[in-house]
């Protein structure tokens, strides 16, 4: 069996104007300080990590590992979720979406896709050239608004979702591949790929592209009710990333998995720091180790209660003790006997 590396942190949740958040060199010596080994790097800050300087100079890419690897730390996936989420934009999400789009791009949803596009192509030239074999995003979301099939769905309607979805990806699936990236959905409400049957959606309608991935996060299973444990038997082979990320669902009389329009606290459904919540991190490392998953256990640290800075300095004991080094021997490899057909034979009552 292999083993999960970690603990590794996203970034996303921490980076702001004041020191140490506000730099590479300092924000990378703070996570290093808790303990942490990699990174997952955003890639929609470009005084952090320029992308497209990335994705065009080795020079570039060489002096960012440079200054990461100085802090004891390494590169675990440069993150899209942004930009991916604006590949597919349904017209009623434009204003609320347009906030993840530079200034100029605001209010021109045609050049705004293209632009996200574009931002995914820099993003698999940039990993390969860091060296970095998976890449996580969101897929973003043509068909969200038809969720809850009332008033019912016309008939081909969700095929045909699927079908432009998987268009508008194919391309950039197939530079991802060229690259030798894989590319790891987060699978998150608020997206078309939220649940197995949409990744299997999503999976059939791009002919199986090997590069289709997973991005395990078990907080939004736990929103949605589904067997998170269960999800990893089915799909194991296609979770190629991991964030490490709790939550609770509080059953109650007023308000269900679709939160009464309240704020995170108020909701059932709540993301909590690492330990305050109710997933099961012992089944989910004992099942990724189970098989064969060697890739980044990464702090996602989103908690509707818990300061951030308190959650990341948990963060990294939490997941290291979780940390599984597999077995190399069976448990009653002492009482092991040799191959001995003869003896076999006796055993099993044959003449």
């Amino acid at each position: 069996m292999k083993q999960i590396k970690g603990p590794a942190i996203f970034l996303a949740q921490f980076i702001n104007d004041e020191a140490p958040f506000n730099n590479l060199v300092d924000i990378c010596q703070w996570a290093s300080n808790l303990g942490y080994k990699a990174i997952q790097m955003p890639t929609s800050n470009p005084e952090i990590f320029d992308l497209e300087k990335a994705a065009q100079s080795q020079d570039y890419c060489d002096e960012v590992t440079s200054i990461i690897a100085q802090a004891g730390l390494t590169i675990s996936e440069l993150s899209t979720h942004l930009q991916g989420q604006l590949v597919a934009v349904h017209p009623a999400y434009d204003e609320m979406f347009d906030n993840f789009a530079p200034e100029h791009l605001r209010g021109d949803p045609t050049n705004r896709t293209q632009w996200a596009n574009d931002q995914l192509m820099l993003a698999a030239k940039a990993s390969r050239n860091l060296g970095l074999k998976t890449h996580v995003t969101f897929s973003g979301a043509l068909l969200w608004h038809t969720f809850y099939p009332w008033p019912q769905r016309p008939q081909g309607l969700v095929e045909q979702g699927f079908a432009e979805l998987a268009a508008r990806w194919l391309p950039i699936l197939d530079y991802f591949d060229e690259m030798g990236v894989d590319v790891c959905y987060e699978l998150h409400p608020g997206e078309d790929l939220h649940d197995g049957v949409t990744f299997e959606r999503f999976l059939a309608a791009t002919n199986n592209h090997p590069r289709v991935n997973i991005l395990y996060d078990p907080s939004h299973f736990v929103l949605q009710q589904l067997d998170y444990l269960a999800f990893i038997d089915i799909y194991h082979s296609r979770i190629k990333a991991f964030h490490v990320k709790d939550a609770e669902f509080n059953a109650n009389g007023k308000s269900g998995i679709y939160g009464g329009y309240q704020s995170w606290q108020d909701r059932p459904g709540r993301f909590r720091s690492l330990g305050d919540g109710q997933v099961d991190f012992n089944g989910i490392f004992s099942k990724l180790t189970q098989y064969g998953f060697d890739g980044w256990a990464v702090l996602e640290w989103e908690c509707c209660i818990k300061d951030s800075e308190q959650g990341a300095k948990e963060g990294a004991p939490f997941i290291q003790q979780h940390l599984i080094t597999p077995t190399a021997k069976a448990f009653d490899d002492f009482s092991a006997m040799a191959t001995d057909t003869q003896r076999n034979k006796r055993i099993l009552g044959i003449n």
